[in-house]
């Protein structure tokens, strides 16, 4: 029999029913309504039944690949989360060795600045410090040069004294 057939049956079921006065039922053969449900079981096609099963299988699998759906989106975050940390963690060290490369190159240029300025202070004291033995070395050649002056000059006074007796004494004697 036709399931369509059936519900045209409970359709004639219901219209010859009585209506009650009260709440708008309807009271109906209660053998004749089993008897078309008895119908309608047998005259459903194994087609809907098999596909309640399939419709139960469908949301069994559905039911797992949301599953399987959710424990990837989280190993997926926690991969990511472990990538943005790693990330983090990099960036965070190049930027503490930027840091610390610029720190000594200021430092090394510091360091750079005060050794010339040393190296020049020590050359202008050692300039100074030359010049100035200079001055003391031309002040006791100066010194000295005068002194042995003094004493040549003496010695030529001694030497021009004897020179002048020798040549008086030589002309104070006969020639012979």
């Amino acid at each position: 029999m036709d399931i369509l057939h059936l519900i045209d049956r409970l359709e004639e079921l219901l219209s010859e029913g009585r209506r009650l006065p009260v709440g708008g039922g309807v009271v109906i053969n209660r053998g004749k309504l089993a008897d078309i449900v008895d119908r309608m079981r047998v005259a459903v096609p194994r087609e809907v039944y098999d596909s309640r099963e399939i419709v139960e299988q469908r949301d069994e699998v559905l039911r797992e690949a949301g599953d399987e759906a959710e424990q990837l989106l989280a190993q997926a975050r926690e991969q990511l989360e472990a990538r943005i940390a790693e990330t983090e963690v990099v960036k965070a060290a190049q930027e503490r060795a930027a840091d610390l490369l610029a720190d000594a190159q200021s430092r090394a240029a510091e360091l750079g600045r005060g050794s010339e300025e040393q190296a020049r202070e020590r050359l202008d004291e050692a300039q100074t410090a030359s010049l100035d033995q200079m001055r003391e070395s031309d002040v006791y050649a100066l010194q000295t040069l005068r002194k042995l002056e003094g004493e040549l000059e003496g010695f030529l006074t001694t030497v021009r004294s004897g020179v002048d007796a020798l040549e008086i004494r030589s002309a104070d004697r006969p020639k012979d």
